[in-house]
């Protein structure tokens, strides 16, 4: 089961996703594409967990193919073009290593933190060999043992390509009003907000679905808190494109047309995921009338389950019930929220 988280941040907002968020969706998308079975966790995943968010927002076509970093012991790698790699995969070089995206480089150590990882790790160079490749803790930079290797999936969604650069170098002529920021993209910069304009950057844009196997069932669990959800994303993401052209009508730039990034509606999404053979399947708890099932063509599934009875502090009811299932042969399992429990 892998998680695919979604943005922190709205599509036409002028902040980044966080570097780790980023670098999970990544990791997903890669064993979505290129699954690894010879290494645990990078397999291909049976089940994808998503918010409705993620499944709605466009994300730039063709992720899972961008290849991470990836080094052991015994590599042979040239300094330089290691530093670039990771530099072209959105890794942000500082002086010391503190935050998941940085990277540093003092003589032969290079010093990464991958955003997957739990800790950064320290790459030891002996000429162009890889000697050593070490944990360390971000509090004191110590060592935490020896690693076998370095995984370091890309930081940021729109990585800055010459096709990239050259794009963004055309469009800062045309648009005067993000010159300053297409210009820093030209250049090479990763600049704050640049996923924004990713429609305009890139050729294509495509959904989470469209790298899901063709065959795959798309199962909505709680429809109706995903359906408001949806509802309140398309709300607000109309309200940024409104308040950007009521800003353009008292005298300032209209603003550019970056819709391509916008979120979808759930019944296009849903269109989108019949079309390329996609299941599309919802949970309820309620019965469903049979009639009206088929009248709007839908089928229904009854799964037999029942809800846990609530025992409301009743403890004696509650084991009770637990011998009871014990004895039936069910496996049970007690669930308790709370620090330390």
């Amino acid at each position: 089961v892998a998680l695919y988280p979604a943005w922190e941040t709205l599509p036409h907002e002028r902040l980044s996703p966080r570097s780790d968020t980023v670098g999970q969706r990544l990791a997903v998308l890669r064993r979505l594409t290129h699954p690894d079975d010879a290494v645990p966790g990078r397999g291909r995943p049976a089940v994808v967990v998503t918010p409705v968010r993620a499944v709605l927002q466009p994300q730039p076509a063709g992720l899972g193919d961008v290849d991470p970093v990836t080094l052991r012991a015994g590599s042979v790698v040239e300094l330089d073009d290691l530093v670039r790699a990771l530099a072209d995969a959105g890794y942000h070089r500082v002086d010391l290593v503190e935050r998941r995206g940085e990277l540093t480089v003092r003589g032969g150590l290079v010093d990464v933190f991958p955003p997957t990882a739990p800790h950064p790790r320290r790459v030891e160079l002996w000429g162009e060999e890889v000697a050593e490749i070490r944990e360390f803790a971000v509090a004191d930079q110590r060592s935490l043992g020896v690693v076998e290797e370095v995984y370091a999936p890309a930081c940021r969604e729109l990585l800055l390509t010459p096709e990239v650069r050259g794009r963004a170098a055309r469009l800062a002529e045309e648009h005067p009003e993000l010159a300053e920021l297409l210009t820093k993209i030209s250049h090479g910069t990763a600049v704050e907000g640049m996923e924004s304009l990713a429609p305009l950057l890139l050729d294509e844009m495509e959904l989470l679905l469209d790298v899901l196997p063709a065959k795959c069932l798309v199962l909505v669990c709680d429809p109706e808190r995903v359906h408001t959800r949806a509802h309140d994303l398309a709300a607000t993401d109309e309200e940024f494109r409104e308040a950007s052209w009521a800003a353009a009508a008292e005298g300032g730039q209209a603003p550019v047309d970056v819709r391509g990034a916008s979120f979808r509606s759930l019944a296009d999404v849903r269109g989108h995921a019949l079309t390329r053979g996609q299941r599309w399947w919802s949970t309820s708890p309620f019965e469903a009338d049979a009639e009206v099932a088929d009248q709007h063509g839908v089928e229904t599934v009854s799964l037999g389950w029942q809800a846990v009875p609530g025992f409301r502090g009743d403890q004696p009811a509650a084991f009770a019930q637990l011998r009871a299932w014990v004895a039936q042969g069910w496996a049970t399992l007690l669930v308790a929220a709370g620090q330390g429990t």
